[in-house]
């Protein structure tokens, strides 16, 4: 299991996202750095906590937020968002084997899915296959509710999981 840095973010909501939160729902694949959404009112103060702990933010980041770097060269990409939902992710985070806070499946492929890099469709894919029909159904209400454009590609990357894996 990929170790993740210390994560001085006490009192601020914050969930991983990105390649380690996968861990959650599919094998653990490699990944370089570790990236974690908080909410867009919590930016300063995350800001200041990282900084207060040693980190040293290393600049902004394209989607938005910022990126910080340990004493220990180890990289943390803070996301910051104001998606009408991440209240509700935020509030209702799952867990990894280690204890750590992960974005909700439904949400976490509802991002993954707006990124829409090839590793991001392939994550979807994968952790499709050990998800429950039910939850399906939940994930693609999200996608309709929040990104109508893409439930297309949705119910396809649900067809290949099934393919691939076998029907949920």
């Amino acid at each position: 299991m990929q170790p993740i840095p210390d994560i001085p973010l006490a009192g601020i909501a914050w969930v991983l996202v990105g390649g380690l939160a996968t861990r959650a729902y599919m094998p653990e694949r490699m990944t370089l750095d570790v990236d974690i959404m908080i909410h867009s009112e919590d930016e300063q103060a995350a800001r200041d906590a990282f900084t207060q702990a040693g980190y040293t933010i290393t600049g902004p980041l394209s989607i938005g937020g910022f990126s910080v770097q340990g004493l220990d060269n180890s990289t943390i990409d803070v996301l910051i968002s104001t998606a009408p939902w991440l209240d509700q992710a935020l509030a209702h985070p799952n867990r990894d084997t280690a204890g750590y806070p992960v974005m909700p499946r439904p949400y976490l492929t509802l991002i993954k899915m707006q990124a829409g890099r090839p590793q991001d469709w392939t994550d979807v894919q994968r952790m499709l296959r050990d998800t429950p029909q039910e939850e399906r159904v939940s994930t693609r209400a999200l996608i309709v509710d929040y990104t109508p454009d893409l439930v297309e590609d949705y119910d396809s990357l649900v067809m290949l999981a099934d393919w691939e894996f076998g029907e949920q």
